[in-house]
């Protein structure tokens, strides 16, 4: 337990300064970055042209990284470099016996993901210095604008993406070549070539990445995606939740039914729904809709069997009748129905609401400064009293009574919806933010004495 707070605080202390410094499109474990962050990081890249992609994953990453490499990249103290150092040469207790750690990064270690990172620096600045962006010119004339190499990594895996496979095929020699000098290699097994589009070599169009597949289908006049200005591309970029974490999904769920045959029906409900949420809320960012749809129907059908199998000898209405019911205007729900008890749902993948993630800005840190921007995305901010922050999430960043963002330097208070000297109550429902300004304006209707000081109530 010492250990494990003491990288805690160097954790603290060496996070701030390498988060001002990591590249953009790197999303593995850090902080107010996401897996989704990466899939609309490929979604903005690929949406209005067609391009190749290299789908890599670094081999045992956690496991090769050359140590003294590392520590030479870290560039810290002496004092924390040493104890970085003396946690890296550890070693590691398997059945009571002691191996020793001559590469690598402690595995499950609070520090551990901020050391991958940092070893894997570097790589994306890498790739844009070899394919950067900028224009063709052809015959001393303006002919066009060539796209760069764009890399997007979260932890150990990544995606190249271009137009010209021959640039996708030299950035993967480069990319070889840079791990080489931190002990990694990229793994064969998981490295493809393939197209968002078309077939290339055999391959099937699109490519699974973080759980989701990734894909462009070709599309007529009438649903064709289209591009800023209008212009039908003929093609729609379409993400879906990857056939093999359905599957695995599915087999979670039969699996947890096949071994509640004989608990009780509110048991296997509240078995079911933490997964059923977890996994729809993961995968409520893109189209989902209809495989959330087939996996009810799944659902259904294996509750259905579940049911039967308690009464063998009952009829079809009698089992319907027992285990599914009329609930809040919803029919056919699978839920309990004990008298003076709230009854207990089932919840149905449907159910999660399909909504848009936006993508963190390019180089945005938690550490920056911009306490409005990253309360409003995370909900929570050290610097950020609390229901401030839960209300600028809440809100979506803008004033509740003009409807304008928030600014960085403006002042926001805290206003009751309904004022206190009208009967309304100091509670979460009932508070809304709002710019100073506005927030005077609004007390002013209501006819209450106005509030000077910042983030106070009226």
């Amino acid at each position: 337990m010492k250990h494990r707070a003491l990288q805690a605080l160097v954790l603290q202390a060496l996070e701030p300064e390498w988060e001002a410094r990591f590249e953009p499109n790197s999303y593995g474990f850090r902080t107010g970055r996401s897996c989704h962050d990466a899939i609309e990081a490929i979604f903005n890249c690929i949406r209005y042209k067609p391009k190749f992609v290299l789908d890599a994953d670094i081999s045992k990453c956690f496991e090769k990284i050359n140590h003294s490499v590392l520590l030479r990249k870290l560039n810290t103290s002496p004092t924390t470099r040493r104890q970085i150092r003396a946690w890296l040469k550890a070693g590691v207790i398997d059945n009571k016996q002691l191996f020793p750690t001559f590469e690598g990064v402690p595995q499950g270690g609070t520090i551990s993901p901020l050391l991958a990172n940092i070893a894997l620096h570097g790589i994306e600045n890498r790739i844009k210095q070899a394919f950067p962006k900028g224009s063709i010119l052809k015959r001393g004339k303006y002919s066009g604008y060539q796209p760069g190499a764009m890399l997007i990594r979260y932890a150990d895996d990544l995606v190249i993406l271009h137009e010209d496979i021959t640039v996708v095929q030299k950035c993967q020699e480069i990319m070889s070549e840079w791990l080489k000098d931190y002990g990694l290699e990229l793994k064969p097994s998981k490295t493809k070539l393939t197209h968002t589009l078309s077939i290339y070599e055999g391959q099937k169009p699109g490519f699974d990445f973080l759980g989701f597949n990734i894909r462009q289908f070709p599309k007529g006049k009438h649903h064709t995606g289209k591009n800023t200005k209008g212009e039908k591309l003929g093609f729609k970029t379409i993400i879906t939740p990857s056939q093999e974490k359905v599957k695995a999904h599915y087999d979670q769920l039969a699996n947890a039914i096949d071994t509640h045959k004989a608990a009780p029906q509110a048991a296997l409900i509240k078995k079911l729904n933490p997964i059923i949420r977890g996994w729809a809320n993961y995968f409520a960012t893109v189209i989902s809709k209809e495989i959330y749809a087939f996996l009810d129907n799944l659902v259904y059908l294996k509750l259905v069997s579940w049911a039967k199998f308690r009464h063998p000898k009952k009829s079809c209405k009698w089992v319907s009748k027992k285990y599914w019911h009329s609930i809040d205007n919803d029919n056919w729900v699978f839920a309990t129905k004990e008298a003076g008890k709230n009854p207990l749902k089932l919840l149905d993948h449907t159910r999660i609401k399909i909504v848009r993630h936006i993508k963190v800005k390019g180089e945005s840190s938690p550490y920056d400064g911009n306490l409005v921007y990253w309360s409003t995305r995370m909900g929570n901010n050290p610097e950020m009293p609390k229901r401030v922050a839960s209300l600028l999430k809440w809100q979506k960043g803008k004033c509740a009574h003009c409807g304008l963002f928030f600014r960085e330097n403006d002042v926001m208070e805290i206003d009751h919806i309904i004022p206190k000297s009208q009967g309304g109550k100091d509670e979460n429902k009932n508070w809304q933010l709002l710019h100073r300004h506005c927030h005077d304006t609004k007390t002013a209707n209501d006819s209450s004495p106005v509030t000077q000081s910042g983030c106070n109530s009226s």
